[in-house]
């Protein structure tokens, strides 16, 4: 049989609780979400024996899901957005909250779908399926938030997994401004920011003439011909390549008489007011398909935000494309950093505080119990029977009785 040291369970057990780390997302399973609103995004839960299929769908948050729910079958939503724990409320006919008794009726901001019955994907089917065969990952859409096949996207995702956000087809159609920028964003990696070879290549275009006399003005109200002023500092600062046309508007606003006393000329080819990405990307050509997209990181960032555009977020209901906050991996991470500051590990807490003779003790221990407690379950999984609470109780009542009669063997007396 294979052997597995102490050291590689300690570093599974890791990974595993790393892994739970974000998806909790630093959620309280003490205390119910519902006093803190529509929580920007959370773990979810849904019952189902609760709210059945044919029932009103619910969603209960992580201390809900402990509390309440501890003996229920539940359905792991993974994560949602702007929404608050139902649990107790009308949609529950006979369940009443444990820790917070006192809550509205429904929740009208909430948002559910088919997630909510365990089922998933255009193909309607649990996760996982045991009637599916087919080796297959599920994806999550950041705008439906509904969990998809791969093979039921319409686009084969990237073999590398090298993308950071998937658009479902359904929701590619509904939010079909998405395609104009899909040429130059949609499966491709956004390089850093670096400095633009021209102030043109942001789309702007400045023209600052200066006249001799005007030259000589400056230098001499700032006491000296061969000193360059605060002014002129700054004016070469704004004449060098910008990575951002913000910064141009930034510059005219700080120092609007300077510019205006320095220069004969100064205009935009274009408006000041902010220009719309998005109506120069619809301006050339783009092809509308009937699939899912693949977005990386910090595509976000790239969306248009005049007011029009940010008007039209707002009726599809999709402000949330615009804040890097909302992604997912934004809430592991923060998840991942808020309890990897108050976590500790009692195991190695306590081994680091034992000489090395109650180390190895303490090993062999944990690989003794490792041992006759794989073996001992083993047996309820080859008669296919349910471990009881009971037989928990007896295998360790057992194990402690073998324990003592191996020390009382083991004693050793000086004379």
């Amino acid at each position: 049989e294979p052997v597995v040291s102490l050291a590689e369970v300690l570093a599974e057990n890791e990974e595993l609780e790393k892994e739970a780390r974000a998806v909790l997302g630093g959620s309280d399973h003490e205390r119910c979400s519902y006093s803190q609103g529509a929580v920007k995004r959370q773990a979810l839960y849904a019952c189902s024996t609760c709210t059945p299929p044919g029932a009103e769908p619910a969603g209960i948050c992580l201390a809900c899901s402990y509390e309440c729910h501890g003996t229920h079958r539940l359905f792991e939503l993974y994560t949602k957005r702007n929404f608050r724990c139902d649990c107790g409320n009308s949609k529950f006919k006979n369940l009443q909250c444990k820790l917070l008794p006192e809550k509205g009726k429904v929740n009208p901001g909430n948002k559910y779908n088919d997630n909510f019955y365990g089922l998933y994907c255009i193909c309607k089917r649990p996760y996982p399926d045991p009637e599916d065969e087919i080796p297959d990952e599920m994806i999550q859409c950041i705008v439906c938030e509904d969990w998809f096949h791969g093979r039921h996207l319409g686009a084969v995702p990237p073999e590398s997994g090298d993308f950071h956000e998937m658009v479902c087809q359904a929701c590619m159609k509904r939010c079909h401004f998405l395609w104009a920028y899909a040429p130059q964003l949609a499966g491709k990696e956004i390089p850093p920011l670096t400095k633009a070879s021209s102030l043109e290549d942001e789309g702007i275009v400045l023209k600052v003439e200066e006249s001799e006399e005007q030259k000589k003005e400056i230098k001499k109200e700032a006491g000296g011909e061969h000193h360059d002023t605060k002014e002129e500092k700054q004016l070469e600062q704004f004449n060098e390549p910008s990575t951002s046309s913000g910064f141009c508007r930034k510059f005219i606003q700080k120092f609007p008489m300077e510019i205006a006393e320095t220069t004969s000329e100064f205009s935009f080819t274009k408006s000041e007011e902010l220009i719309c990405k998005l109506k120069e990307l619809q301006s050339k050509p783009f092809v509308k398909k009937d699939t899912a997209t693949f977005w990386p990181s910090s595509w976000r960032s790239k969306l248009c935000t005049c007011e029009d555009c940010l008007k039209m977020y707002s009726e599809l209901e999709v402000q949330f494309l615009t804040d890097e906050c909302d992604t997912v991996l934004a809430y592991e991470n923060k998840g991942t950093s808020d309890q990897e500051t108050e976590r500790r590990d009692p195991l190695m807490d306590t081994l680091n505080s034992m000489n090395r003779v109650q180390q190895v003790e303490l090993i062999c221990e944990y690989n003794d119990l490792k041992t006759e407690l794989t073996d001992y379950l083993r047996r309820f999984a080859d008669e296919g029977t349910v471990v009881k609470r009971e037989d928990i109780q007896h295998f360790f009542e057992e194990f402690q009785s073998r324990k003592r009669r191996r020390t009382n063997r083991m004693q050793y007396y000086c004379s």
